[in-house]
Order: C-alpha cells, then structure tokens, then sequence
C-alpha cells in the first residue's frame, strides 16, 4: 500500500472513484505479502498484488467493483483448466480484496496518507468477509479510532488488537463474531499497519558501518549511525544514516528506543566500547544484536561480559562474529552477510542455497 499511496492520494484528491485491489491473504508461495495493493483507475494501474500473474484478472474486477460500488473478495491460485491465465503459476494462492475508493467511501484517506508520510502509527480495519457490512472500516491510532465496522462492541475488540498488532507492525486478518465475539468466526478483518520503520543501530564509525547503513535503509530501517568521536561521526560520512549521533554508545543506548523489531549491529571491535555497549544491549528486547570480531576477540569478549555479569541465556542472544558465512570480505560484502542474518532471523530460513533444499520457498509469515 505504500508503494501506490501517492497516486491513490492523488485521485482521491481530485475527487475521483477508483478500484482498490490489495492482498489480504497468502498461502504457499504467494509472489506478493499481506498489504500489498493496486490501484486502478480508467485505464491505468499503480501497484501489483501478484509481481504480474493475475494482475489483468484484478485489473477486470476492479473496474467491476467500480462500477457496481460493491466489493469483492477474490481467490487466485492455480488453475487446473487455465493456469497461465488468471493463475500463480508459482502454485501460491492469494485472496484478494477489492473495494471502491472515494472520498465519500473513504474520508479519512487523507489523513491516513499524511500519517504514513509523516512515520506516524496508524491502522486500517477493514471487514472483507462474513456477516457483517463488506468493506466497513475503522482507523486506529494509539489513542483513537474513526469510522465504524458495524457495532461498538465489534470496534472495541477490533481496537484491542489492531493496537497490539500495530504495536509490532503486524498486517492480517483477525477473525471475530458479529459482536466482536473472539471465537475466530466467520467475520474477517484485514488490518493494515502502517507502523514507524523499525531501527538499525549501528555503533562504530568505520568504512563497515558505512555500508551496513546503506543496506540497512534499503531493508526499510530506520538507521542511526552512534560513535564517541566527533571526527569520524559526520553526516558527511554516513549520508545514508537517518541519523548520526555523537556519544558513547552505551550512554547512548541506555536511553534510546528499541523495541522487539529493533536490530542493533555492534562494529566498534574495541573492548571499551563493546562490552559495556553490549552489556546493555543484550538486556534490551531487541531482534538482534550482533557484534564485529574476530574468533579471538569474541571469546574474550565474551570472557569480560560474563565478568560483567551477563547470564548465559543473555549472552546466548549475542550474534558474533556478525553475519552469515558467505566469505565476506569488503564492507560491502560483509553489510550484505549481516542483511543475510537479518533477513533469516526474520523469516527462518534455513541459511542454504535453495538448489539444496525442498519444499516450500516461503515459509510462513510471523
């Protein structure tokens, strides 16, 4: 939804009607995730819902679902009789909900839009199947709500859990009765968070740290870039960090925000820096903290950290040395190794090449 919502702002401005197709569904190996959208609109589309496999089907019922104002609910797969038309020819299935977008169907668009620009959380809730009204929505920030599914009883249940949803940047369909009733009954909601990015923090001021920050915002983080020495420290230096910071890194730590999504890359390789940063660290709820070195400097590091204190379940969280083994040399190549650790981490892969393995390619989604 983010890579279309400029063009759908901008016909939504211009107070125009147009068709809204987004993924809110995936089993196997669906090409695209939950969220993902197309928008059309008299002869064009912005977007893709499938990377090209049934993006003529969805573009047909868009125009449908304009014309009649009533939205669908549709299932792609592969199909027996005619798969290379409207199939995956992956063998993935994806339901897909198309709805008519305006003003009038959709007033709070605007705001949305502006809260997505802006990294602010919001979330939509929309009803896409079952007893209560298709195509209902409700908006849901941290603190309030706008529009309706249906009933209060149902958008108060509905805002326990997009609120704890949006909280860990998860998008899916939750399932309710028609009161809200969590019985994972026939009444689906899709809900879409539009969470902040989540954080990189990259300690260490070096060439390494300059390409993990590179990567480390193509992956959608939000990357800080924290050393002690002003003189390494500079924007100039680290153009593609959101933010450079001067400070010892593990004042700096201590007080900053990280949550269950944040990922923490420890470069510095020098004991007065490392170990009272990753003292810290590894007691934050962090995804990931991994730390640069050497097989020797990792085992007395982790000699000092135990000295310091640290549990073994503590330090058993400590990524080191950083990245997969890809036979990394370059900075480059090594930011590639530690995407390929957090990539992993994330969905559980396996770590091999897919030549090797069997099975399904995508697992599924956490």
């Amino acid at each position: 939804m983010r890579d279309v919502l400029d063009q759908v702002l901008c016909w939504w401005e211009q107070g125009r009607r147009f068709g809204l197709a987004t993924v809110v569904g995936t089993f196997r190996s669906a090409p695209r995730p939950p969220g993902a959208a197309m928008a059309v609109f008299d002869g064009e589309a912005a977007g893709s819902v499938s990377g090209g496999c049934v993006e003529g089907a969805v573009y047909e019922l868009a125009a449908q679902v304009v014309a009649t104002g009533t939205p669908v609910l549709q299932r792609y797969g592969v199909s027996d009789d005619d798969a290379f038309a409207v199939g995956l020819t992956c063998g993935g299935i994806i339901d897909v909900f198309v709805e008519p977008v305006s003003r009038q169907d959709y007033p709070q668009l605007g705001e949305v839009a502006a809260d997505v620009a802006a990294r602010r959380p919001i979330a939509v809730a929309t009803i896409v199947a079952g007893p209560g009204r298709v195509g209902a929505r409700r908006v849901v920030w941290p603190d309030r709500a706008a529009g309706s599914l249906g009933s209060a009883r149902l958008d108060d249940a509905v805002d326990d859990d997009v609120r704890g949803m949006l909280a860990q940047g998860l998008t899916g369909v939750r399932r309710y009765g028609p009161e809200g009733e969590r019985r994972l009954d026939d009444l689906r909601v899709f809900v879409q968070s539009f969470a902040p990015p989540p954080r990189m923090l990259v300690f260490g001021a070096i060439d390494f740290a300059g390409a993990v920050a590179r990567i480390g915002r193509f992956l959608g983080y939000h990357v800080v870039v924290c050393d002690a020495r002003p003189v390494f420290a500079t924007a100039k230096r680290f153009p593609e960090a959101d933010e450079v910071v001067v400070a010892w890194p593990h004042d700096y730590l201590a007080a900053a925000e990280v949550d269950e999504r944040t990922a923490i890359c420890v470069l510095t390789h020098d004991p007065k820096f490392d170990v009272p940063l990753l003292e810290v660290a590894l007691r934050t709820s962090a995804a990931y903290v991994g730390a640069m070195g050497s097989r020797r400097t990792h085992a007395d590091r982790l000699a000092r950290l135990r000295e310091a204190g640290l549990t073994e379940d503590e330090l058993a969280r400590l990524r080191s040395p950083i990245g997969l083994d890809l036979g990394a040399r370059t900075p480059e190549e090594t930011a590639v190794s530690i995407a390929a650790e957090l990539i992993q981490l994330r969905w559980g892969g396996s770590g091999r090449p897919l030549a090797e393995t069997s099975g399904r390619i995508h697992g599924d989604s956490r």
